[in-house]
């Protein structure tokens, strides 16, 4: 029997659904944004003119969800798209004039309340933290985005 409560994967993902879902309720009231969406924009807003498959590929975010985001973002006038200069067919992202404001309201926010969900942990924890997530990433195939000396993205 797989008990659940003590199963990695799940606690993470149940983690990861508490944290998100905190965040969330603030872009999702003041802006309209999905989960989806505000992780796009965080992403663009981070690494400008990013393809829409780079923005699922750093996300680690459903490829459908994250073209699903990027229709609706374009179409809200939160991002633009325009095309490669050496690939006419690549296409890629910035966040369109509304969607720097929007990314520059929430990002304070976002990271108040990644400040808030630290104050729980000490600085060693905190530290200890860092290095267990980037751990456990490399074990899972998939090397972090951000090295832990850096500020993580900001991204909920």
């Amino acid at each position: 029997m797989l008990d659940l409560d003590d199963f990695l994967p799940y606690r993470l993902s149940v983690l990861s659904n508490r944290i998100s879902e905190g965040i969330a309720q603030t872009y999702r009231k003041r802006f309209g944004l999905s989960v989806t969406e505000w992780r796009a924009i965080a992403i663009v807003g981070r690494y400008p003119r990013i393809s829409a498959t780079e923005v699922a590929q750093r996300s680690a975010m459903d490829k459908v969800a994250v073209s699903r985001a990027v229709k609706n973002l374009l179409e809200r006038g939160l991002l633009e798209r325009e095309a490669s200069d050496s690939d006419r067919r690549a296409k890629h992202l910035t966040l369109s004039d509304h969607g720097q404001d929007v990314y520059d309201r929430i990002v304070p926010e976002a990271r108040a309340y990644e400040r808030r969900l630290l104050a729980a942990l000490d600085p060693k924890d905190h530290a200890a933290l860092d290095r267990a997530i980037d751990r456990l990433a490399a074990a899972a195939g998939q090397a972090p985005s951000t090295p832990a000396s850096t500020p993580p993205p900001e991204t909920a």
